[in-house]
């Protein structure tokens, strides 16, 4: 499998990308003198220059620092809601196409349920409800987005439960528990992998949504999505570029290089593609 891996260059492209983004912005202490908050009343809205690489916001805050640091916060959130999302589905999906009948009934109701109303418009009354901070944001993105993932580990359940070697264990008594853990999880590992990288991106998208719209991550904590929040004036779209470019390239590269990972791992990892 690594070396199909390295094989695949936009699967390698975008590891490569991704482990970039995530070293510098877990190196960030070291990269920058400046913290993401400092404000130099000197320099407000400066151009880029040899003090400040990427120049300075509308109050002075050094804009690189701010990139780098709203590097941390949102691919913590794209982390943090994907593993709880995916937990909630593989869970479900899981004990939906597992055991069928009523208990699938009843989790494909709440799927479809929360899949009937439009994401944005419930994400904005959540974030209003709770407050916009990184914990409710994480939350909020994880128990509206859960749904996909538990439809794709349904269907694929629904598809190995009717195989003989599941068949041939229940039939020499040996129990559910055994039999998802052993043989079911093992065989929708690749599909919850692939899906995973795909919430990942999502999950980025919508925290720089959210946070551009004030509901999201706020200042003085610095994200990529309400670094764009710069681009609301047309001042800055028309002549200061370096206060909404970087971030805007940034979200752009990451969503991009997780792409690229999660298609290449479909490729090397899906059955009808290696045929």
């Amino acid at each position: 499998m690594i070396n199909k891996f390295k094989k695949n260059k936009l699967a390698m492209i975008g590891a490569i990308i991704l482990f970039i983004l995530v070293l510098i912005s877990i190196l960030a202490p070291l990269l920058t003198k400046y913290n993401s908050d400092s404000i130099d009343l000197y320099n407000i809205a400066s151009k880029p220059n040899s003090e400040h690489l990427l120049g300075t916001d509308e109050i002075g805050r050094d804009v690189f620092t701010r990139l780098i640091y709203g590097g941390r916060v949102s691919l913590c959130v794209g982390i943090f809601a994907t593993i709880i999302q995916v937990s909630i589905g593989v869970v479900l999906g899981v004990i939906s196409g597992f055991f069928g009948g009523v208990i699938d009934g009843i989790i494909m109701r709440i799927v479809d349920v929360i899949m009937c109303f439009p994401f944005f418009m419930v994400a904005l009354a959540l974030a209003a409800l709770l407050g916009p901070n990184v914990l409710n944001l994480i939350i909020i993105i994880s128990i509206l987005s859960w749904t996909d993932i538990a439809r794709i580990v349904r269907a694929e359940v629904l598809s190995l439960k009717e195989r003989e070697f599941i068949i041939a264990s229940k039939a020499i008594g040996v129990n559910n528990f055994q039999i998802i853990k052993n043989h079911v999880l093992p065989n929708v590992l690749p599909s919850i992998l692939v899906a995973s990288t795909l919430s990942m991106a999502n999950a980025i998208l919508i925290e720089s949504a959210l946070s551009f719209l004030g509901m999201g991550v706020r200042s003085p904590m610095s994200s990529w999505g309400n670094m764009l929040t710069a681009a609301q004036n047309m001042r800055a779209l028309k002549s200061q570029w370096w206060l909404w470019m970087p971030p805007g390239f940034m979200i752009i590269i990451s969503v991009l290089s997780i792409n690229f990972l999660g298609d290449g791992l479909r490729k090397i990892l899906d059955p009808k593609e290696k045929a």
